[in-house]
């Protein structure tokens, strides 16, 4: 699934990632769709690095595309696969 809507902000709450994207809409998932996100502190998630295809977090060796957002995927590594409803 391609897009041309990239990030342009990324937030937390308690429990949902939140990510604005250019062309206007802003996607919230569960923290528990990306258990190495919702397992690292909030210092962790604020390292955010936004690129052209999506997030990425060093720290936390994780990556979340955009498509996949859109798609309802949450994290796909090791066999975990969550869709949403």
């Amino acid at each position: 699934m391609s897009t041309s809507a990239s990030a342009t902000r990324v937030r937390f709450d308690a429990d949902s990632l939140w990510v604005d994207l250019s062309d206007g809409r802003v996607i919230g998932v569960p923290l528990a769709w990306f258990p190495r996100l919702l397992d690292g502190t909030a210092e962790q998630r604020e390292q955010v690095r936004i690129t052209s295809r999506g997030l990425h977090w060093d720290a936390l060796d994780e990556d979340v595309s955009i498509a996949g957002l859109l798609a309802g995927l949450g994290d796909l590594s090791s066999g975990n696969s969550t869709f949403a409803a």
